[in-house]
Parts: structure tokens; sequence; C-alpha cells
């Protein structure tokens, strides 16, 4: 009856389960389960006879577990049956699971008792032990026979381990960086086991992280018992209750290798009990640990060690040369496992390997040409979710930008906004950018900021990435003919362009994001490609002249130009009136060039709505201009200029693009002055002209904002006051003012007519003008800003 009911639950699983939108991830996970325990089922019909009032429960909850199967498809996740169904199915799932692991290690014992009789007479007559097999032992395997750069993790991770209370640490970092390595020396330390003496357990989890059979696991080396639990919430009672009964004794609980996704299963786990120690290994960075520690690449001497011994190497009598051996450690960027898969691969080839492996290398070949094991490790850090896929597009964007190179945040978030529909505000693209920093595919970093309730402000933030972790996001992204990819990065070298954009019968491309690299020795001499699908074009490069692609103004769908020189000093943008005929291009970025009249006629950008230049020569961008601004730019919305050192004076033709809602300057170091007219922009909402350090004064037409939400004067040391009708700002909820050194005859006395004023971010001495003002201005906080003692935001990047 058992088995039956068994084949009829996973036949409909198989049939109707993949079908339900809703439930997709669950029934995955249930279908595979039942697929696993089929032949155990089968083993149980067969060879246990288990009573009718046994199996009665289950079999009961198989039936209702299908009824509810039929009805998935009705229900939306927002409906209140939508957590009943999903809890019943899961307790189905786990009563399944529990049932036939309890008689299939039933059966399995009797038929180990059945063997070992069997061949008891044989055993005394030939005098040989009985072995154990322990298939829970906890032990710590042993250590790799060969280390290199582990010495220093290994000592800090010991200094926290061996202090004298309950430590919960995380070892994270990419796969294949020597997690496993590093805990399995940690277990055999003679310090470490000092401590913990023969309480040291080592349980290997990889993606499904089993709370009932850790626990287990843990009960049978600790007492010698093998429990069984009703649920994950029995299972940590009885292991609470255990480690309270053993009392002082320290243990370390080692969990190898913890997928993303096993977040709850873990946290329930990490339990306060004194010496109740656990160190985790994991490629994600989960929060809540005591200690964290980041497993870095392998300097250059240790890389270098580790390929000469997995190549086999003599120490100092190689007949490979040095920079030959010096290029191919360059090509693995200090992984140890593509060091090892490189040393491996040319154990005892000729030296002509090595010169064609480095020369490879060096044109821009993939290791993961060499290497399925390297590429399939890596790849395992890629695994997200069906909601999470949206992960994998961001990390795979993240090759679009120059290697070794700093990737601007505000540049991803201009992308985001139009491939994947995020906001424009950057909220969005912070929290992708965070859960890549989790998973150990990308770093964010976020410089400190003053907070507040208007904080999308990320000129200073940047996002860096692994070499071989951005090889891997290429790799990603280059699968399938280059016709049909979605995303196309094209990484030249010199003038040796790919074969399929030089054909006469070239195909349009259907990528919506295209992204070009070129080096220094790149003459502009383009192909023409035929991209209409284009949203998103990148340009990298590092030529003293540059000229836009002949191609770009047949990209009808064209939304986002990101321009971007990584040479040392900026370079003349050449053909810029190609934009004229983009009539849906909506954002322009602009990094290192000198940039031409954006006003010159016939250069109309009527869509544009942001424009942000970041180290630029813009002082001819306003000037020599043809048309007015407002017919130019009729649509501009957002103007960003950051580090930009040839600008003086605001130019005051900006004061007639009256629908600007954001003026961000920051950095300008030889900004002096505002124009006078800068009342006329009367939509604007936030004006930051933070760091200007020679801004003396804002215009009095300043009062004429009336939708001004933030204004930020940060680190202006020039400013010594503000403007007397300052008051007249009437929707100023945030004002940012701390460094302003120059400010010392207090605040004006229209200030307390700013009644939605709810916080001001100043320095401690400005704080103390406020203080007359918060009896008026009962809404109002007053922070004072930490002091940046290092004035970093007065170098240049």
């Amino acid at each position: 009856m058992f088995g039956e009911v068994f084949k009829v639950l996973h036949d409909t699983v198989k049939n109707v389960g993949s079908k339900v939108l809703m439930f997709k991830s669950f029934f995955k996970n249930f279908e595979f389960n039942l697929d696993l325990l089929a032949p155990v089922v089968e083993e149980i019909n067969e060879k246990l006879d288990c009573p009718e009032q046994e199996t009665h429960s289950l079999i009961k909850k198989m039936k209702a577990a299908k009824q509810l199967i039929h009805i998935c498809s009705e229900i939306r996740e927002s409906n209140k049956l939508y957590h009943i169904v999903a809890k019943k199915l899961i307790e189905s799932d786990e009563a399944i699971v529990r049932f036939c692991k309890v008689h299939m290690q039933a059966q399995n014992r009797g038929d180990i008792l059945q063997i070992l009789e069997q061949c008891k007479p044989t055993r005394e007559e030939m005098k040989l032990p009985i072995l154990k097999i322990d298939l829970l032992s906890c032990s710590v395997p042993s250590p790799p026979d060969f280390t290199v750069g582990l010495d220093v993790p290994l000592k800090e991770l010991k200094t926290q381990l061996l202090k004298e209370k309950e430590q919960q640490l995380l070892l994270t970092a990419p796969g294949g960086f020597g997690k496993t390595a590093l805990v399995k020396m940690l277990g055999h330390d003679q310090e470490i086991k000092g401590k913990f003496e023969d309480n040291i357990f080592f349980v290997p989890v990889s993606k499904t992280l089993n709370l009932m059979v850790i626990v287990q696991s843990l009960c049978h080396n600790i007492c010698y018992q093998e429990p069984e639990f009703l649920s994950d919430e029995d299972a940590i009672n009885k292991l609470q209750e255990l480690l309270t009964q053993i009392g002082s004794s320290p243990i370390l609980l080692i969990l190898d290798d913890v997928w993303s996704g096993s977040e709850f299963r873990l946290e329930k786990l990490m339990i306060h009990v004194p010496n109740f120690n656990i160190l985790v290994t994991s490629r994600t960075s989960f929060p809540g640990f005591s200690f964290t520690y980041n497993l870095k690449p392998l300097n250059d001497e240790d890389a270098t060690t580790l390929l000469r011994h997995s190549a086999s190497l003599q120490d100092g009598s190689s007949h490979i040369p040095v920079v030959v051996i010096n290029k191919i450690v360059r090509g693995s960027s200090g992984f140890p496992l593509a060091l090892r898969v490189n040393g491996r691969s040319l154990c005892g080839k000729p030296v002509e390997a090595w010169y064609s492996r480095a020369r490879k290398f060096s044109n821009g070949h993939s290791i993961f040409n060499y290497s399925s094991d390297l590429l399939e490790c890596l790849q395992r850090s890629l695994e997200f979710s069906d909601h999470e896929a949206i992960f994998k597009e961001c990390f795979m964007d993240l090759g679009s930008f120059h290697e070794d190179q700093r990737i601007p945040v505000l540049a991803l978030v201009d992308m985001w906004a139009e491939l994947y529909k995020l906001d424009e505000d950057g909220f969005d693209a912070i929290t992708n950018l965070y859960e890549l920093t989790t998973q150990n595919l990308a770093n964010l970093v976020m410089i400190r900021k003053d907070a507040g309730e208007i904080k999308n402000y990320y000129n200073e933030d940047y996002v860096t990435q692994h070499d071989l972790l951005r090889e891997l996001a290429i790799f990603e992204s280059c699968q399938g003919p280059e016709g049909q990819r979605q995303r196309l990065i094209m990484d030249i070298r010199g003038n040796s362009l790919p074969s399929w954009c030089t054909e006469q019968d070239q195909q349009p491309i259907n990528a919506r994001l295209l992204s070009i690299s070129t080096d220094e020795s790149f003459l502009s001499t383009w192909c023409n490609i035929q991209a209409p699908k284009v949203e998103v074009l990148v340009l990298n490069f590092q030529t003293k002249n540059y000229s836009l692609p002949e191609f770009v103004d047949k990209m009808d769908n064209l939304k986002v130009l990101i321009i971007t020189n990584y040479g040392f000093f900026p370079t003349e943008l050449r053909n810029f009136q190609l934009l004229k005929s983009l009539s849906n291009l909506k954002t322009i970025r602009l990094e290192k060039v000198s940039i031409p009249s954006l006003c010159k006629a016939p250069v109309l950008l009527k869509s544009l709505k942001k424009i942000s230049l970041f180290m630029c020569n813009i002082g001819q961008a306003f000037e020599n201009c043809t048309v007015q601004v407002s017919d130019a730019l009729p649509n501009l919305m957002e103007i960003n200029i950051d580090y930009c050192n040839d600008l003086v004076e605001l130019p005051a033709v900006l004061c007639d693009v009256i629908l600007l809602k954001k003026l961000i300057i920051t950095n300008c170091h030889q900004l002096s002055s505002l124009p006078k007219g800068i009342g006329k922009l009367v939509n604007l909402e936030v004006l930051r002209l933070r760091s200007c350090t020679d801004l003396s004064e804002l215009p009095e037409s300043i009062k004429s904002l009336n939708k001004l939400r933030l204004l930020d004067i940060s680190d202006c040391l020039g400013i010594r006051h503000l403007p007397k009708d300052i008051g007249e700002l009437c929707n100023l909820k945030e004002l940012h003012m701390k460094g302003c050194l120059s400010l010392r005859k207090g605040l004006p006395p229209s200030t307390t007519n700013l009644e939605q004023l709810k916080l001001v971010i100043c320095d401690e001495e400005r704080a103390k003008f406020w203080e007359p003002f918060k009896e008026v201005l009962t809404n109002l906080e007053v922070k004072v800003a930490e002091k940046d003692i290092t004035l970093t935001w007065l170098l240049k990047p």
C-alpha cells in the first residue's frame, strides 16, 4: 500500500509539479528527493514488514499532498492559502524522507548483522579483526602535504579560537582559494587540539545543510548515540541539552563549504552555549558571525612557489625562463586553484609549451580554455535560484569594464536602470552589488558619507573584481554565437578585430549591451557593426585621440552611453556629432575626456535626461553654442560633475535648463562661483556642491529654489556665510555643511523660516550655531559628523 501511494505521488510531482511556477523551486527539490528515495521505497516494500498502523499516517499525508499539488496552480503568492499549502507540502516531503531513513537504517543494520553472522567462522578461523566502518565519523581529514600562503590566515584564526569564550567564525573566499585546506590544517594544529582535545568535529556540507544529520553525527561522536528527530527544532533542542550536560568541555564544530541558501538553518545551529565554537567555510559572506576572515589571493612570491611545485620544477634549477613563469603567474591572478591547474597541465611539457601558454595569456586568452575543473569550481558560485537570476546578469555586466580598474557605482546604476528597469536612484543597484559582494563575486566599496534620508549619492563609491572572476563574467557572457548573445563584450588588442565583424555579409547582432575595449595601440579603424537592439554601449580606451565609432549613429535604440578613458590624461573625444541621430539616448557618462561643445549645431540631444562628467576637461562644453541650451538639452534633469579641475565658473547658460532636478558638482577645487541666475532652476530638488574648496558664496537667487529638498556644501572651505534669505527655501529638508571652516559668523535670521528642515549635518563648531534655532524648528535634528583626518576628498583619485 505504501509503495503504491508513493509511486502515485512521485508521478504527480513529475507531471504536474513542474508546471506550477509559484512552487517551482519547492517541486524541483521535492522531485529530487523522491527520485533518490524511489529505490529505497522499493527495497523497503520487498524486505521490511511494515505494520499498517505504522504507515497509515504517512499514507494519509501523501494522499493529501497529491490533492494539494493539483490545486497549486490556482494559488497566488499573496493568497492566504499559499503559506498553508507550502507548509503541508514541506511536511509531507520531510515525513517521507524521515520514514525511509529510519526503515532503511533498520534494514541496513539487519543486513550487516546477517552478513557478520555468516562470516563469523571465517573470521575466527583467520583471526582477523572486525573493522568498524563509522559512516557518521566527524574526524578532521588530513591536510594537504603541501600548502603555501596559509600561515598568516592560520595564525589569525588560531588567535580567535584560543580565546576563552564561544566563537562563531566565518572563513570566506571564492571557490578554489584553499578554505578547506586551511581548516584541515587548523583541525590538526597542536595548540587547537590542546584546547579542544577530542572535541573537534568536521562536517562537509556543500549544497544542502541538513541540521538533523549534523546533530545526529555530533551525538554519535560525543555520546555514541544516534537519536532520531521529529524536526530541525527538535534536533537543535536535543543538541542544546547535550552541550549543556557536557559542561565546560570546549567543542569546535567545523562546517565546510556551506552554500548560499542555508542562512536560516545555519542560524539555528549557532546556539549560544558556553564553549561551543563553530567555524564555517563558505563562498558566501554570511552575516551574524562574531569574526569573519576573508581569504585573499596569493602574493606573487607564494603564487610562483605554488606554480613551480604543481609543475614539479626544481627550486632555482628550472630550465623554464623566469619571465615566462611570471607571465603565467600573472595570468593565474593569485588564484590557488588556477595556479595548480596551470602547473599540472604544464608539468613535464617542453619549454615551447610554457612559451605558448604565456603568450596566450598576454593576448587575452582565457584560462578556462585549459581547465574544465577550474571553470566548474567557479561556476558553482553562479547557481542562483530563479528569483535571484538578476544577480548573475549583474555579475556578467561587470565584465563590460576594463580590467584592473574600479567600476563606478553610478555607471552601473545608469546601465541597470535601462537593462533591468531598476530604480534610477540606485537603491536596487546597491542591493544587487551587496549581494554579489556577499557571494564573493565582487567587492563593493562604499566611502563613508553623512547619513540622511536623501542618500542616493554614490559619486565616490566603486566596485572591484578579482581578475579571474572578471574573466568568468566574460566567459559566461560569450556563450553562443556572437549574433545571438544578449551581452557582447569585445576586447580588441592592437588592431586585431574579431573576424565575424569584418565579414562582408555580417548579420546584425541581437545584444542589448555592447562593450568594446581597445588598448593604446588601436588606430581607431572601426568595422561596421550592425547593432540595432543595443540599449547600453560601453567604450573603454587608452589612446591619446579617440573617435566615436561610425556605426554609433545607426544605434537607434541606444539609451545609455558610457565612455571611459583609462589613460593618464584626458583625451579629445571626436565624432561627437554622431550622437545627433540617437533619438532615444537618455544617459551619457564620460570619464577623462576633453568634451567638445554640447550645444553646437547640429548636436541636439533632445531625449537626454542625465549627463555625468568625471575628471573631464569641460571648459568648452558649454561654449560656442549656436543653439540655446534649452533647445539642445530640453529634457535634461540631472547634471553630475566630479573632479573636473578646469571648471572655474559654472556656465550661466545652464540656468536655462529649467527641467533640471539634480545639479551635483563635487571635488571641483577650482570652481569659484555659481551663476547669479541659478534661481531660475525652479524645478531643482538636489544641489550638491561637495568639496568645492574655492567656492566663496552661494548666490542670493538661490532663495527662489522652492522645490529644493537637499543642499550639500560639505567641505566647501571658502564659504563665509549662507544667503540672507535662505529661509525662503520652503521645502528644504536636509542641509549638509560639515567642514565649512570659513563660516564663523553664525546663521542668518531667516533660518527660523526653514520649517521643513529635518536634518543638519555639520561639524562641532557649526553645530553651536543651530542651538538658538532648535526652539523654533522643533523637528530639527543636528548631527555632528565624524572628523575625516585623512582629508582624502582633497586628493585626485
